[in-house]
């Protein structure tokens, strides 16, 4: 069983919400030409540790543009479940001509090619409902979950996440556990992978979002942008773990205040460093340069 660490609230309030079921994967431009498979797909998450019962509702797919009737729907069938920490996989249309069949079985067919099915694109927003009332407006109300790709005209935050392309999905970080509320914040762009109920679970563990604002963040970290390769802290901390946003730890340490852990090994980029502070835990979102 794998284990993820979440950091909650690193970029929202404790006002904000989480989904029970996230929208953890995004394949939105299968079977166009170059394409890696020959379909689009959506990767539901449950971040629980109870099942979901998601029978009767409704993954909706808007264009980038939409202000009136959304153009897709699936509705997902009597029974399904989605038990906990585990993946679902919907299979939204495609192109046979084009890429390779999906590696794994979808947990729901919505339909391959033809009148009805439904066929995203990069740009463009898909929401998860809790029933099949097709979604009239720039953005769903009620919505369980919600993305806006690229140019979308709504998203979650008031950003989007990035417009995937034929061999790049969008994923929600940490496995599909993060869940800021903010678009930009919680998905990246990474090679498609498609996962389904039989794939690894993927237990989500949090830190509260008061323990995460108990301690002033410029006594753990002082230099959030990291330009010398050095991580400057301004307490003793133990247990410091950084990890990258894909949720895997990448180095360990304990420190002393005011020391400089060496982080020349990591590419350029956003990660969380985490540890302990006179026996408080602590996060911190950095951006190595």
């Amino acid at each position: 069983m794998k284990k993820i660490f979440t950091v909650l609230g690193m970029f929202a309030t404790a006002a904000l919400m989480n989904a029970q079921v996230t929208i953890a994967q995004v394949y939105a431009n299968g079977g166009n030409s170059g394409a890696t498979y020959n379909r689009d797909f959506v990767v539901l998450f449950n971040k629980t540790a109870a099942a979901v019962n998601i029978a009767g509702w409704s993954l909706q797919y808007g264009s980038a543009t939409s202000t009136g009737n959304w153009s897709g729907k699936i509705t997902l069938p009597s029974g399904a479940t989605i038990a906990p920490y585990s993946y679902y996989l919907v299979g939204f249309a495609g192109n046979a001509a084009n890429g390779a069949a999906l590696p794994v079985t979808v947990d729901y067919d919505g339909g391959f090619t033809g009148s009805g099915n439904v066929n995203m694109g990069g740009n463009g927003k898909i929401a998860l409902m809790s029933n099949d009332t097709t979604i009239n407006g720039t953005a769903p109300t009620g919505a369980i979950d919600f993305v806006g790709m690229g140019t979308a005209n709504a998203s979650e935050g008031g950003d989007t996440a990035p417009a995937g392309s034929t061999t790049n999905a969008i994923f929600r970080s940490n496995g599909g556990c993060t869940d800021t509320n903010n678009n930009a914040a919680d998905f990246v762009l990474a090679a498609v992978a498609p996962t389904n109920s039989a794939s690894p679970t993927n237990v989500c563990t949090t830190l509260s979002v008061n323990d995460i604002i108990s301690l002033n963040k410029a006594n753990f970290v002082k230099n959030t942008f990291v330009k010398e390769n050095g991580i400057t802290f301004g307490s003793d901390a133990k247990d410091v773990k950084i990890y990258n946003m894909l949720g895997q730890v990448v180095k360990s340490a304990s420190v002393k205040a005011d020391s400089n852990l060496d982080v020349s090994e990591l590419g350029r980029g956003n990660y969380i460093v985490t540890g302990t502070v006179n026996n408080q835990p602590v996060s911190q979102k950095i951006l190595k340069d």
